[in-house]
């Protein structure tokens, strides 16, 4: 018997990369799409990329948007998180409050995605500049585990853990979506899905806030 693994088409994922102003977003992404270490800094307002690669024999096209991280764009969010199959979630090793900013922002997605299991990676950039550090490595790493996403800390300057983080993430879509191919030939497994999201829904909307 075949396997189902012996054709595979090419998947087309939504990445999203999240996180303050100035923490190396865009140098992640063009370091990772373009091979390329941007020198400057020039705040981001939307940039969005498509590259193709190859992901444990598996071909994968990637459309990436690299989001605004001032304050003046968060608006615009939403509709980022709405549209997103993965996300980046990016913070400098060298400021506590983009680590702290980090937590907001995966609350959204859950929230916005209804989802409690989409894939996320948490990367804390610029390595290089350990004798800057901030975010202690272990607080970090103590996060990922609690939220059940993987944590790598990298640098766009010497490109240390930028592939290994999206092609994570590249993993984690993959999983999903074969979990999704295999619930949508199988009708009972969806309903359940189903069922446990309204339930989620339910539980929080009884939830009540003590002031």
């Amino acid at each position: 018997m075949p396997s189902k693994f012996s054709y595979q088409p090419c998947r087309e994922f939504n990445v999203v990369v999240l996180g303050a102003g100035g923490v190396g977003k865009s140098c992640l992404t063009a370091q990772f799409v373009y091979n390329e270490w941007i020198e400057s800094y020039d705040p981001t307002i939307e940039d969005s990329y498509r590259t193709q690669k190859s992901v444990d024999g598996r071909q994968v096209v990637l459309e990436i948007l690299d989001t605004a991280g001032t304050e003046q764009f968060v608006a615009m969010r939403d509709l980022y998180m709405k549209t997103g199959h993965g996300f980046l979630l990016v913070f400098s090793i060298c400021s506590k409050a983009s680590f702290e900013e980090l937590e907001t922002l995966r609350d959204d997605i859950i929230r916005i995605k209804d989802d409690e299991n989409i894939p996320i990676v948490i990367v804390g950039n610029k390595a290089d500049l350990e004798e800057q550090r901030a975010v202690d490595r272990a607080k970090a790493f103590s996060v990922s585990r609690g939220w059940g996403a993987p944590y790598y800390e990298a640098s766009a300057r010497t490109r240390t853990n930028v592939d290994e983080a999206f092609i994570d993430l590249c993993r984690q879509m993959l999983r999903r979506d074969d979990t999704h191919d295999d619930l949508h030939d199988d009708p009972s497994s969806q309903r359940a899905e189903d069922a446990t999201k309204r339930h989620r829904r339910r539980k929080r909307k009884d939830r009540c806030t003590i002031l």
